[in-house]
């Protein structure tokens, strides 16, 4: 009997036990973390929705724990009443916040904050990036941030005439990077980046967004001429000097050209990117 007595009483203990760890680490029941985007990078936001439009359609949010496994992420899309704006529930604790604002078709990868990747099929945008440890208390907290861009933009334009003949233009580019760290905002692999653009509507100007793996680098691009059967109607290849947020504008006459140009560098500040690089091909 008091064999019985002991062994009802401990597992009486060990439930209140398992009880008392569990209320250790419950959620709170409402929002104790409020994050807003107050700028991205230059482009001052006060607060309203439509500020964003035109400048990013998606924006990420995801919060890390220590051991930098994923706890909560929130994906927005311009059109959501809370665009730009997210609240997060979470127990007392370190983590990292991390957020990204671009506009890309479709939400990167963020399994791993080292590796935060977007794909060929998605494309490449315009990409905004904070990220910083945060600490959760009993109080709750509202933040307000700004976001800094960490792409290098390649601006290429095509002077002369594109044949009647070619349909799309290839651009195929090495260098640069897909995804990023979010602790430093760097390129974490070698990435194939490989975009198409339909000419048939008369553009002359292609922006190919890469993420450096330092703050300056170069990337070597293709650039492929397609006809409707997507054979080759001609193709150039271009090594293209890259700066974090500033823009390299790469101009010259593509079909008529031979040999490039003697290349000439200007560089001009610009009132969205730190600066612009001109090349002449």
């Amino acid at each position: 009997m008091r064999s019985l007595l002991f062994t009802l009483s401990l597992l009486v203990f060990v439930s209140c036990q398992k009880a008392d760890l569990y209320n250790e680490v419950e959620e709170p029941t409402e929002a104790n973390l409020t994050v807003s985007i107050f700028q991205l990078e230059q482009t001052p936001f006060p607060g309203t929705r439509s500020d964003f439009t035109g400048i990013c359609t998606h924006i990420n949010f995801a919060i890390y724990d220590s051991e930098d496994t994923k706890v909560k992420q929130t994906n927005q899309i311009d059109g959501d009443d809370e665009f730009g704006t997210a609240s997060f529930q979470l127990p007392e604790g370190r983590y990292q916040l991390v957020v990204v604002a671009h506009s890309s078709n479709g939400n990167p990868s963020m399994t791993n904050p080292a590796k935060i990747q977007f794909t060929n099929a998605q494309g490449y945008s315009d990409t905004f990036l904070y990220s910083a440890p945060i600490t959760i208390g009993t109080d709750a907290q509202s933040l307000s941030i700004s976001l800094n861009r960490i792409v290098s933009l390649c601006r290429f334009v095509i002077t002369d005439n594109i044949p009647s003949e070619v349909k799309k233009l290839r651009f195929y580019y090495t260098g640069g990077s897909g995804a990023f760290d979010a602790s430093t905002g760097l390129g974490s692999v070698n990435s194939k980046q490989d975009v198409k653009f339909d000419v048939t509507s008369g553009q002359k100007q292609f922006d190919l967004y890469t993420i450096l793996h330092d703050e300056e680098g170069t990337i070597h691009l293709q650039v492929t001429a397609l006809d409707a059967a997507e054979n080759i109607y001609s193709e150039r290849e271009f090594d293209v000097p890259l700066t974090r947020n500033q823009i390299t504008w790469l101009t010259g006459t593509f079909f008529n050209g031979g040999s490039p140009h003697d290349t000439k560098v200007r560089i001009d500040i610009d009132t969205s990117w730190d600066g612009e690089q001109r090349l002449t091909y």
